[in-house]
């Protein structure tokens, strides 16, 4: 019987180290995945979408680009946007 103070004398193999340190990465990976949606997701300001601008900025922007391309009339613009500052 062999005695020393090598690892394989206890069942401490090369594969036992491999599954050790997979799984050592693969469980801090998920923890800083976690960490980072939760701030990602209570981070940003009540009111502001994912993308962190206002809801109805995306709106403005298409409306002010229809606007400057001819397809809205003077009087269609402000209309539109009149129901738009309102709903905000």
């Amino acid at each position: 019987m062999a005695y020393g103070w090598g690892w394989h004398e206890q069942g401490w193999g090369p594969g036992t180290w491999i599954v050790a340190v997979v799984a050592m990465i693969v469980f801090w990976s998920l923890v800083v995945f976690a960490i980072v949606m939760l701030v990602r997701h209570f981070g940003r300001p009540a009111g502001t979408a994912p993308g962190g601008s206002p809801p109805g900025d995306e709106a403005v922007q298409v409306l002010r680009q229809r606007f400057a391309r001819g397809e809205l009339d003077e009087e269609e613009f402000q209309r539109r946007m009149a129901l738009l500052e309102k709903k905000t």
